[in-house]
């Protein structure tokens, strides 16, 4: 197995002597605090896959007759896995089997701890050769080790999800990435640009002052090639002068992103910028007669769908505003 959850000791129970007659005035209150604490355990985990009733930090795709939420966190390792494939030049269909193996490893979440020496997104092992402890923990390294090993499997294009997973990873548990399958393709269809403005975040205002060179210094490292190349390129510009309105909070300065006339990456940098905008207080995203606003996204709690038709900005290139910046 190249990884899984770490088996944890149960808790030892304490013991202690108390007088009956205590015991039974202790009777009542016990109830009532497990009472409470049922409550309150229910309402904090509702809070913590729902969210406020706008559904705070979270993001949603949609597509295959349904859709999937994820907390920021694990959106914004969906994304630099995602972008890792389209810097590489795969298809799609890399990102969905890299997805739904991730998400089954760790739940999209960069963790240093797992089964035995497993570490990381894709719980991969420093003993089976995957690279150094501080290496996996870097997931653009791990992301490429997993995308390294996947292009070596014959026919992976076309193959079953699950089984392609399993023949990179070699998991103890040969059918566990189907479960994954289904949100996989979906995060994969959005943040490779094949669905268009799929991705939508309800986030928190920003509460601070950013500048949209720190958009900018993660799309060149989650980028590399494509920056490299020529693929993709980036400017500064004021943000009246490109974006199609300007919401309250946002900065004067724009980053502008251009994707050579490649409206699939297009969109697929426009989705990756929605998915790092609670970590990058970016605000506001358009491209393609498309925009999403993290202020109306509030009003609107962010129902499935598509971003809002906007006219006017620039509709080639992706237009990124952050807060203040």
């Amino acid at each position: 197995m190249a990884g899984g959850s770490r088996a944890r000791p149960a808790a030892r129970r304490a013991t202690s002597r108390r007088p009956r007659g205590a015991a039974r005035h202790l009777v009542v209150p016990l109830v009532m605090v497990l009472a409470f604490a049922g409550i309150a355990g229910g309402s904090y985990i509702a809070l913590q896959r729902y969210g406020s009733p706008a559904h705070e930090g979270t993001c949603v795709a949609t597509g295959l007759g349904t859709s999937h939420r994820y907390t920021t966190d694990r959106v914004a390792n969906a994304a630099l896995i995602s972008a890792t494939a389209v810097d590489r030049g795969l298809p799609p269909r890399a990102a969905s089997i890299a997805l739904a193996t991730a998400y089954q490893e760790s739940q999209l979440r960069n963790i240093d701890y797992g089964d035995r020496d497993s570490l990381g997104l894709f719980q991969q092992r420093p003993s089976q050769g995957w690279g150094t402890e501080e290496e996996i923990m870097d997931p653009i390294y791990s992301t490429n080790a997993f995308y390294d090993v996947l292009e070596t499997i014959e026919g992976y294009e076309g193959g079953d999800i699950n089984d392609v997973a399993q023949e990179v990873q070699r998991s103890g548990h040969p059918e566990a990435y189907r479960d994954h399958e289904t949100e996989g393709r979906l995060y994969a269809s959005a943040l490779t640009g094949q669905s268009g403005g799929n991705l939508l975040c309800t986030l928190g205002e920003v509460g601070s002052t950013v500048s949209p060179e720190q958009v900018r210094a993660e799309l060149d490292r989650q980028f590399p090639r494509a920056v490299e190349s020529g693929r993709l390129s980036t400017a500064l510009a004021s943000a009246a002068s490109v974006a199609p309105q300007l919401p309250d909070g946002a900065g004067a300065t724009a980053l502008v992103i251009d994707p050579d006339g490649d409206e699939m990456l297009g969109w697929a940098l426009a989705n990756w910028a929605v998915a790092r905008a609670a970590d990058d207080g970016v605000v506001q995203v358009s491209y393609g007669g498309r925009v999403w606003d993290r202020s109306r996204a509030g009003e609107r709690g962010e129902e499935p769908g598509s971003w809002d038709a906007v006219d006017g900005g620039d509709a080639e290139r992706v237009v990124v505003l952050v807060g203040g910046g």
